[in-house]
């Protein structure tokens, strides 16, 4: 905790005294507020901690990250704002930073729930499509015989390759940038998927057989439970493509969402609204692949914690 403490005292110090030979158009001073607020959120999370010592060991765990996350800012504000080290447009300091967010919320909020929506609705429709595709083809050969070549042919293909053809026969970007998605997600699941469901023991099998089980029982009771290490996989892989994917799409054709946010500051050069979106990216994306890991943990208890995130 001490060490916490003198980085953060280290950080709000240097701003607040250090003179600027950085630009600075930025008033009142938002880094400052925020290095206070984390600081006093710190604090109550350890006073909770002494209540609740499960909480407050796994806070203790993470102080060394946090005290090495104030310096990372104090050597920031240091090459940008008060030694000028990094020029502008393109190095803005972390107070320029943490303006975009209090001045250009809406948009910014906006942006967030479009891209959500869009990463939501390509990523189920690619896994549900991959799913269907890469269990036919581990469970019947006939189907496989079929599917596999168009699974070697396109999945290959990265899927932002595919964006002059999707502007072409999509009737709008929105559609054309969940088409980019989907097919971000489809290869890799559908890849796993037959994978897993052709690794199945057929030990697994002759005694479902012997115990009466009908074709319907051995894929859904027999197969694909067994298969779902394989098959999370080939979902965390979709997830972490269409992320890529996701980007890309938005900003060559979509008018609205992250990616879109990005190319629009990019061309008026104002570079800190762009490196506030790649935090907002970093943590919403970040969690959505620790939910994925806590789904994949709740339900394959028997495998908690053989695959971390």
């Amino acid at each position: 905790m001490k060490a916490l403490l003198l980085a953060f005292a280290l950080a709000l110090f240097l701003h607040l005294l250090v003179p600027d030979k950085g630009q600075s158009l930025v008033q009142p001073s938002r880094y400052a507020v925020f290095l206070i607020v984390m600081i006093l959120l710190y604090l109550l999370l350890y006073l909770l901690g002494r209540i609740k010592p499960r909480w407050g060991a796994a806070l203790a765990s993470r102080t060394p990250l946090l005290a090495a996350a104030f310096l990372l800012l104090t050597i920031w504000d240091l090459l940008t704002l008060k030694l000028g080290i990094l020029p502008l447009p393109y190095f803005p300091d972390p107070n320029r930073v943490l303006d975009v967010f209090y001045t250009d919320w809406q948009t910014l909020g906006i942006s967030l729930l479009h891209s959500l929506r869009l990463q939501f609705l390509g990523y189920f429709l690619g896994a549900s499509l991959g799913l269907v595709a890469g269990i036919s083809a581990g469970w019947s050969r006939s189907l496989g015989y079929w599917l596999t070549p168009l699974i070697k042919i396109i999945g290959p293909i990265p899927a932002t390759a595919w964006i002059p053809v999707a502007l072409t026969v999509f009737p709008n970007s929105f559609w054309a940038s969940i088409y980019l998605v989907a097919l971000a997600v489809w290869f890799p699941v559908t890849i796993m998927s037959s994978s897993g469901i052709s690794n199945v023991p057929r030990a697994y099998f002759e005694v479902a057989r012997t115990l009466g089980a009908d074709t319907r029982f051995l894929i859904f009771k027999v197969a694909i439970p067994a298969a779902l290490p394989f098959i999370f996989i080939g979902l965390f892989m979709g997830l972490t493509t269409s992320f890529l994917a996701l980007i890309v799409a938005e900003m060559l054709g979509a008018k609205a969402g992250l990616g879109w946010y990005i190319a629009w500051s990019q061309s008026w050069a104002e570079y800190a609204k762009v490196y506030a979106v790649l935090i907002i990216i970093s943590f919403i994306f970040s969690n959505l692949i620790t939910l994925l890991f806590k789904c994949r943990d709740r339900v394959l208890v028997w495998q908690k914690g053989v695959v971390k995130w």
